[in-house]
């Protein structure tokens, strides 16, 4: 991730005292430039991450910030570029007793915004992670509209959306099999 100060971003949690960090950080163009990339967007206009981080009992952090962002994504439909304002809170609690899920297998947890203390937190790591979060995944231009698109091998019919309905054949399935004469709704008269 782009740090233009080393350790302008980072604080040292193990050894920082137990008093709340206020933090406010804008990166340049050309970190927001990197930060686009690595993050596979078109571009990040305004990129900001602003908020406090907090002791949180004897031991645990709190982070509670704002993320706000203006990014643009290729429209999923069309691939003009569409442009996004975001805004979203971000918090965060650091445990020093957080336990790892043991098993191959194991349920999410309820708090998702929990995560092993760490010895030195990244602010810009936070920063990038929480917009990678909060892009939207299917971002679409205003007047993007799907055409319809047939693709089949030379010489077989190709499938329509009416095809691809589970049940679309039955009516005409129950008609072929019907019996002349016997009334559709299965009625005397």
């Amino acid at each position: 991730m782009p740090d233009p100060k080393p350790d302008a971003t980072r604080i040292h949690l193990r050894r920082q005292p137990r008093a709340a960090v206020s933090f406010d950080l804008r990166p340049e163009p050309g970190a927001c430039a990197q930060i686009a990339e690595a993050l596979d967007i078109t571009a990040l206009r305004k990129l900001r991450f602003s908020g406090t981080l907090e002791p949180d009992g004897a031991r645990d952090w709190h982070l509670a910030a704002t993320l706000g962002a203006t990014v643009v994504q290729p429209c999923v439909v069309t691939l003009a570029p569409v442009t996004t304002r975001i805004d979203t809170p971000v918090s965060r609690r650091y445990l020093a007793d957080w336990q790892e899920p043991a098993g191959d297998e194991a349920e999410m947890p309820e708090d998702d915004t929990t995560e092993a203390l760490p010895d030195t937190l990244d602010l810009a790591s936070v920063m990038a992670e929480a917009l990678a979060l909060a892009l939207p995944d299917y971002p679409r231009a205003p007047d993007a509209e799907i055409e319809s698109a047939q693709f089949t091998a030379p010489g077989v019919k190709p499938m329509t959306d009416e095809d691809a309905k589970p049940l679309a054949g039955l009516a005409a399935l129950r008609d072929r099999l019907r019996p002349d004469g016997d009334d559709p709704d299965g009625g005397d008269g």
